[in-house]
Order: structure tokens, then sequence, then C-alpha cells
């Protein structure tokens, strides 16, 4: 081995992680740094010396910091290519680098660790009994979301008695127990949305407009904000005001102003197709899930701790979860991570097992149906996603279906009506 090679050698790996031992000679070192003070010295303007002339030492001694952190990218750079050329390496994200030790004349060793893309053996993929339960669309399913339409049409105006559940009233509250407070809080709100205490809702209800309650809240023991769980703050509460909507009828008037709906029964006939539409689609999701399942139990695929820390930290992250509640979530999520990430290993394991991965083709044809939907040029829409980081999502779709399709058609699929 020459005296100048890298030494990487495995300190631990499993089915998604590698992490590497490494060790970079001081010849290698001294060899990076004199180019590395070179480049500087071409270009340093110093007071004294003509640019491109100005003495190594000088140079060392005056961007000294700058040229020791630029030899350690460099040498990490050329470590990550090499271990990746030497280990076949198919990574997932960048790699961390832990336990630098980077010392005058002494080799520099750190370790490099890394996410991989895990070889999950699939041999079984067909022969299961599979279910699709479509659950039937009901008159009154049709109704409710009917309803839901009116109620976001209807507006506000004035009740002419005391508030009721999904009501929306207007209120003060004033802290009693602080003597330095400031003026009384103004609140609105819809009762039973739970987004008031249930104790502070049920007087508000027991009042009549312009109406006062003094007396003591108390914050229930699973509040929202930790601070305030089982505390008791005496208030005054003054309801200003009261309003309830106006549902408007459903009529063919009505349903012109929602859409292209000719009439109420076309406004009902859509309303039941979407209704309808969703629920094969869910459906679809729990046979997929169903089938994944499966063939996880039949090929022995587990989910390489690596790879779910990674997913549970993204999703804590997406869905803006606080530092000190993260444990909780990840605790709480964990089975639904885990399940996410076995479905990739999996779809990507077919996908390139069977060549299923979408076509650069099939990406265009699919963005030039996207653009013929919403009246747009393919280009402008192939920008739009790409600008929204969304075009890999779209491939991911595409392959997605071709590896469903391809797993469903080596399996029975029992269609059955699923009871409400």
């Amino acid at each position: 081995m020459a005296e100048t090679d890298i030494e990487i050698t495995v300190a631990h790996r499993d089915a998604a992680r590698r992490t590497y031992a490494v060790k970079v000679p001081a010849a290698r070192v001294r060899v990076a740094e004199a180019e590395t003070t070179a480049w500087y010295g071409k270009r340093a303007k110093l007071p004294g010396f003509r640019k491109g002339h100005v003495p190594a030492q000088v140079v060392r001694r005056r961007f000294g910091d700058a040229i020791r952190q630029s030899v350690l990218e460099e040498l990490l750079r050329q470590t990550w290519e090499r271990a990746k050329s030497q280990e076949a390496l198919k990574p997932i994200g960048d790699p961390q680098v832990r336990n630098v030790k980077f010392e005058e004349g002494s080799p520099l060793t750190f370790e490099l660790s890394v996410d991989v893309k895990p070889e999950i053996p699939v041999g079984r993929l067909g022969g299961f009994r599979l279910t699709r339960r479509v659950p039937p669309v009901t008159a009154e399913m049709v109704e409710a979301q009917l309803l839901a339409l009116r109620e976001q049409k209807a507006p506000w105006v004035p009740a002419g008695d005391r508030a009721k559940s999904g009501d929306l009233v207007a209120a003060a509250i004033a802290n009693l127990e602080d003597a330095e407070a400031a003026a009384p809080e103004s609140v609105r709100f819809v009762l039973g949305q739970g987004r008031a205490l249930p104790e502070l809702e049920a007087r508000l209800m027991e009042l009549d407009a312009g109406g006062t309650w003094e007396g003591t809240l108390r914050f229930p023991e699973d509040h929202a904000d930790i601070a305030k769980r089982g505390l008791t703050r005496r208030v005054r509460v003054t309801l200003h005001e009261v309003k309830r909507q106006a549902l408007p009828q459903l009529t063919d008037d009505f349903a012109r102003e929602l859409g292209d709906f000719d009439s109420a029964d076309a406004l009902r006939d859509a309303v039941r197709a979407d209704i309808e539409a969703e629920a094969r689609r869910d459906a679809e999701a729990r046979l997929r899930a169903e089938l994944i399942d499966q063939i996880a139990a039949a090929n022995n695929v587990a989910v390489p701790p690596s790879l779910l820390e990674r997913a549970l930290l993204a999703s804590a992250e997406a869905y803006g979860i606080p530092e000190d509640q993260r444990a909780r979530f990840a605790g709480e999520f964990r089975p639904v991570a885990e399940a996410g990430v076995r479905r990739e290993l999996i779809v990507d394991a077919v996908a390139e097992q069977a060549g299923l991965a979408a076509t650069r083709e099939e990406v265009d044809a699919r963005v030039a149906e996207i653009a013929r939907r919403r009246g747009e040029s393919a280009g402008a829409v192939r920008a739009a996603l790409e600008k929204a980081g969304r075009l890999r999502e779209l491939e991911r779709s595409l392959t997605e279906e071709k590896v469903f399709a391809h797993l469903l058609g080596l399996s029975a699929v029992e269609e059955v009506p699923a009871a409400r």
C-alpha cells in the first residue's frame, strides 16, 4: 500500500447503514496542505509581496485556519468518493462525519457513517388471497356531505336566544387573579369545536347576550399547554354576541352557485360520485396495505433501525413537532413510520427486480395529462412541479401504480362489499 493511500475499513454495518473507520496517512495530509497552500499563495494579496510570489510560510501564517479547514474538507470529499467506489455504495442522503482527529504532523482519522439502500430479498410475490372491500354509499352519507356544503355557504346571523353548540360567540375574559392584567381578552369561537374549556362553553350557554359570569375555571390534566395543566383561574366572562348560521335551502340556484351544476339533483349525483370514488380509493389503499403485509411476512422483510429513525425524524420535522415532544411522537408514530418504510423497501425491490420503474416517457405523458386538465402547457406544469419539488413525487406514484398492478395480477383478489 502506498504511503499516501487512504485506509477505509468497515467498523459497523446493518441492512441500511454503514460506518467506516478512516485513516488518512500524514504523508497524504502533507500533500493536501502543500497543494492548498500553493492555491492560496497564487491568489493572496499581501503588502510587500507581488501577487503569486508570497512565500509558503507567510501564506500558512496568514491563512492557517482557512487552509486547515480547506484541507479537511477536501480529504473528506476524497474519502467519500473512494468509499462509494470501493464499497459499491448506494447512499441515501449525505454521510455523517464523527470523531475527527486532525493534529499537526499526524494522520487524519474519523468515522464516516451513511444510510444506504438496503438489498431486500423478495422471493414470493404472489399467490396471496386478498379482499377488496368497498363500502356502500348511503343516502345518509350523501345528505351529510350536502349539509356540509350548505354550512360552508351559510351566513352568520344574530341569534334570538341563548347560545348552543355550533353557535359563534364573541366574549371577553378578564383574569381576576392578576391585579396588573391588561384589559379583558376578547375571544371569538364556535361552541362545540373544542377551542375553549368545556366549563367555559357551558357557562357561556347559560348567559344572555350582555350577561356576565364570575367564577373559577380549571384547566384539565390533558390540556395542550403543559404549563396550565391542572391550574385554576378566577375569571370574569362577559358574553357580547351570539350568531347562528342560516342554512341556505338546497335549490337549483344554490347548486348553480357551487359550480357547473344544472340542478340540485345534479349536485346530489356529483356528491354521490365523489363519495363513491373516495370509497374506492380507500378500499384500494387498504388492499395494497394488506398485500404489502403478506409479502413482508412471506419474505421476512424487516425494517432496518437506521431507516426507521430517519423516517421518524423526517415526519417529526414535517409535522413541526417540538424537540421536547419528539420522543413521545416517535413512540406513537412508530408503527405508521415502520409500515411506510417497509412499503417503500418492497416497492423499490419489486420495481428494480421486474424493471417497473417509471420511465421518462411515462412521466412526460402524465405531465401532459395534467396540463390538459388544467388548460396549461406541459412545460408550465413541469416547471411548476419542479419548483414545488413534486416531480419526483409524480415519478414515484407512477412507479407504485405499475408495481401494484403487477403484484395484484399475481394474487387472487375477492371483491366484497363492506358493511356499514
